[in-house]
């Protein structure tokens, strides 16, 4: 766990980075201070917790606690803590103008989810939406839709060869991206500096391409060989992710560097702009 203070309107909230689940956690008496600005948020989180008991809330039981830096004396003591989905959930228990934000966010969330359950293209409008806003340029988009419909093709063959999802999912992922970039993708991340945020959306195009023709070739081995046990079906993945590493390597024995780089999103839309602003300085002279 790695200890970190979160900024809300100014005041502190502790949080605690799970690198193993890739999960925040953050201090549930912190955030009723912030949202209700009671004498005493103990005591508010404490008669909270009493009544979603009484409402027979589940959130209840899945609250744990962590050992927390106190403000007060610098020492650790346990708190209980909430990760993001639960955190929400209690805001939404907490009658507080601040919270309000919070409540918005999540009734706009619920609406576009059960509109795009009745009409799945909104998905992909949506994204492509996204990312525009986030500075991506039209070229990256499109390499990254296509990703997504690559490692959909991919997913539905595993769900045909009896692989569960959830771990077996990351398991498999982990030996295809390990084959083809040297890296598990726990390592690909802190390569790039990222925690929770997905490691192809700081991909470049040629990473993405590379990731792609990985995954690509996994299922279209695993059509071929069909394995039939998650032991065959991982060494299915190394052998796919092999092939886009050795198109990797080839490449990078003709350009003379790396094309795995260290920037993430933020960085390459930086690099982005700064190259666009240039090419249009060059134009008006």
């Amino acid at each position: 766990m790695n200890d970190n203070l979160q900024l809300f309107e100014e005041q502190p909230i502790r949080a605690a980075w799970d690198e193993e689940k890739e999960e925040w956690y953050f201090s549930v008496v912190d955030v009723c201070q912030v949202l209700t600005s009671a004498e005493n948020p103990r005591r508010y989180w404490s008669d909270l917790k009493r009544k979603l008991k009484a409402e027979g809330s589940e959130l209840y039981e899945k609250i744990v606690q962590l050992k927390m830096k106190s403000p007060k004396d610098g020492k650790y003591y346990k708190t209980d803590v909430a990760d993001i989905e639960q955190l929400l959930r209690i805001i939404q228990s907490i009658p507080s103008p601040k919270a309000e934000p919070f409540k918005m966010w999540l009734a706009q969330v619920g609406r576009e989810r059960m509109e795009e359950t009745i009409d799945p293209e909104l998905t992909i409008d949506r994204a492509l939406d996204t990312y525009l806003k986030k500075g991506y340029s039209r070229e990256w988009i499109n390499q990254r839709l296509q990703a997504i419909q690559v490692r959909k093709e991919l997913v539905d063959e595993w769900q045909d060869r009896g692989v569960n999802s959830g771990k077996e999912y990351a398991i498999l992922t982990d030996e295809i991206t390990r084959a083809w970039s040297g890296m598990s993708t726990r390592e690909y991340k802190n390569y790039k500096g990222l925690k929770k945020e997905n490691l192809r959306d700081n991909m470049s195009t040629t990473e993405i391409v590379l990731n792609m023709l990985a995954e690509t070739a996994t299922k279209e081995i695993s059509k071929q060989v069909q394995p039939s046990n998650f032991e065959s079906n991982k060494k299915v993945a190394k052998r796919g992710g092999s092939i886009a590493g050795n198109a990797r390597r080839e490449l990078e024995e003709e350009i003379g560097h790396s094309v795995i780089t260290q920037k993430n999103a933020m960085q390459l839309n930086v690099m982005v702009t700064e190259m666009i602003e240039s090419v249009s300085k060059m134009e008006k002279k």
